[in-house]
């Protein structure tokens, strides 16, 4: 079963927000709501689930890599 929600922590400023993922595409940037912050995925990472998540993108969590 594939997790859909996952709660993104922003690295400059702590602020958390629960966000439903796409399944048929990955996030590459994100707004963080508090502090403007443009959130980019980590070196290796594919998507800023992956980096800054509690939840892994959708392929990750079933094994096909990445998006």
């Amino acid at each position: 079963m594939v997790e859909l929600k996952s709660t993104i922590t922003c690295p400059k400023c702590g602020y958390k927000k629960d966000e439903m993922m796409p399944t048929n595409a990955c996030e590459f940037f994100y707004e963080c709501e508090n502090c403007k912050t443009t959130l980019r995925p980590l070196e290796g990472d594919c998507c800023v689930y992956c980096s800054y998540g509690a939840v892994k993108c959708p392929p990750i969590q079933v094994g096909s890599g990445c998006c």
